[in-house]
């Protein structure tokens, strides 16, 4: 993404096409991350660089509208990482819950352990519903705008949430790698941050329902 014309503001940003082998494309060392650990990340610096008319994707001034659909959909998909990270999280916890005992029973039979289980499972039910009312509505070519910052905004703050909540209840052992909890932990907060923030998501739900 690039802006062309400074004067047309947003109509004047194009979406771009360009060779990661031309002259002045900089792939910068790899980032270490707090989590998605799997997934590597790279910062990527344009100097000087020429870019034919012809890599243009669309039409001139076309480039914010498509980045801000790119989005929308985006959004979908980080919400269903979201939610499957929630997902992993709670099974491991209700699983770990299951098999520990504390005071003479399993914790699953202590309340404070049970309320905790039963809020994850609500939680992780209703934000897998938001995200498949917006892939049904991306799907069927309705306006999902609205309904992926939703999903997104509740599946990550969902995510973030049980991880949390999955490591609290394997007490010191959720401090401890090979438990895995904790991984599932520092890849939730991811979730929070790229394809838009929480904040961000509030914005955008926010204007979408008070407009008119």
């Amino acid at each position: 993404m690039a802006q062309t014309d400074a004067s047309k503001g947003s109509k004047g940003i194009n979406c771009l096409i360009v060779e990661k082998n031309w002259p002045g494309v900089v792939v910068a060392a790899k980032e270490n991350k707090l989590g998605i650990r799997g997934s590597d990340t790279h910062t990527v610096m344009f100097n000087d660089v020429k870019v034919p008319k012809s890599n243009r994707i669309g039409e001139d001034g076309f480039g914010f509208k498509f980045a801000m659909k790119t989005l929308a959909g985006g959004r979908i998909g980080i919400a269903s990482q979201a939610l499957g990270i929630a997902s992993g999280a709670y099974e491991l916890a209700k699983e770990y819950a299951k098999t520990r005992k504390a005071f003479g029973t399993e914790i699953m039979n202590h309340q404070a352990i049970a309320f905790k289980l039963a809020d994850m499972a609500t939680k992780i039910e209703a934000a897998r519903l938001l995200c498949l009312k917006a892939a049904w509505e991306k799907d069927n070519h309705i306006d999902y705008g609205l309904s992926s910052s939703m999903a997104k905004v509740f599946s990550s703050e969902t995510a973030m949430w049980t991880a949390v909540e999955a490591v609290q209840i394997h007490g010191g052992y959720g401090f401890v790698k090979e438990y895995h909890v904790e991984r599932l932990m520092r890849d939730a907060k991811i979730t929070q941050i790229y394809e838009g923030t929480s904040e961000v998501q509030r914005i955008v739900i926010s204007r979408s329902i008070l407009k008119g």
